[in-house]
């Protein structure tokens, strides 16, 4: 009887692994990527051979990050929409900007964490990358509102930013914004977070419970994967409203792109970035999962998969770089004043 027992236990477990294994391989097979166990296998993705990250243009790009004298009012930072505390999102369906402006598209604000690996920025994808896409929200009129000129004219003059990019660039860098932009993307590029899902993927197979196995595997079984996909789980264009119509499509004008394409948003730190949808009308991460199935892939998805594969997005909470509010240099008689108009 003990033979037949250790027998049977034997077998459950092989048959466990064997399970653990297939749908490791099924998941790689479904277009999932994982970022990578160590640094510097994720800098190879990261990095530019043009414009390699250093140590001191990521501090720099930091401190441009959170200084607000960027905007108009010097009120706004590129952390006030993109908040690092909450999840790299705002927490509010409509963007705000300049004068208590909201995004006049209605578009919800994007999570800044990860989009190193979108293929596209901006809910319309109209920038291919970070440093493109730094200069839109500055100049925004209802965003920052801060022409370009006055951008530089601020950062040139403060003696100790123009240290800071001798530093970074060397004695004869031209403090432009396209450099001032270019450096925010460099912080912007190392916002990566790891996740357990990404341990499973590289091979730790006990990095997911039971659970979030199972809600991964309905995850891919309902077709979440044709859209949330590769290393960001999203960030590419998409055709939008494929098998029904959204139920808030008219929040907001916004349809996407001169093809009707919308950026796939990343499922990364979900649980993080309420409300959800480019204009942020659904609260619920259950209700969203709910309503893609209806909207892209033309199915009615019960409360039950919902759950479960809302247990598995929960495994995509990663790890936050630890970032230190930065201590901003002074600005000077000669920084262009404030303006509220």
């Amino acid at each position: 009887m003990k033979l037949v027992t250790s027998l049977a236990v034997c077998l459950l477990g092989a048959s466990s692994l064997f399970a653990d294994s297939s749908l490791l391989t099924k998941a790689k097979k479904s277009g999932l990527e994982a970022i990578p166990a160590t640094k510097t296998e994720i800098m190879k993705l990261i990095d530019d051979k043009n414009d390699p990250i250093t140590d001191a243009k990521v501090e720099l790009g930091k401190k441009l990050y959170f200084d607000p004298r960027l905007s108009k009012s010097n009120l706004i930072s590129c952390n006030t929409c993109h908040n690092l505390a909450l999840g790299g999102a705002d927490g509010v369906p409509a963007a705000i900007g300049h004068g208590w402006t909201a995004n006049p598209h209605h578009l919800n604000s994007p999570t800044v964490y990860n989009s190193v690996f979108f293929k596209a920025q901006f809910w319309d994808g109209r920038s291919p990358h970070l440093a493109d896409q730094a200069q839109g929200p500055v100049q925004a009129g209802p965003e920052m509102a801060a022409p370009a000129p006055l951008v530089e004219q601020r950062i040139n003059s403060i003696p100790a930013y123009v240290e800071e990019f001798k530093g970074a660039y060397g004695k004869d860098v031209k403090i432009d914004f396209e450099k001032i932009t270019a450096t925010i993307a460099t912080f912007e590029k190392t916002l990566v977070t790891p996740s357990r899902f990404d341990d499973y993927l590289n091979g730790n197979e006990k990095a997911l419970s039971d659970e979030e196995k199972k809600g991964l595997n309905k995850f891919i079984d309902k077709g979440c994967t044709s859209c949330h996909n590769g290393i960001a789980l999203g960030g590419t264009m998409q055709p939008f409203q494929v098998a029904a119509q959204y139920k808030f499509t008219n929040v907001g004008d916004f349809k996407g792109d001169s093809n009707g394409m919308v950026k796939t948003p990343t499922l990364r730190n979900i649980t993080e970035t309420a409300p959800y949808f480019h204009n942020g009308q659904i609260w619920s991460l259950n209700e969203a999962v709910k309503e893609m199935g209806s909207v892209q892939l033309g199915i009615q998805i019960s409360d039950a998969d919902a759950a479960e594969i809302v247990t598995f997005l929960k495994a995509l909470k990663g790890t936050k770089p630890e970032i230190v509010y930065p201590q901003l240099p002074e600005s000077t008689i000669e920084t262009e004043k404030p303006s509220f108009d």
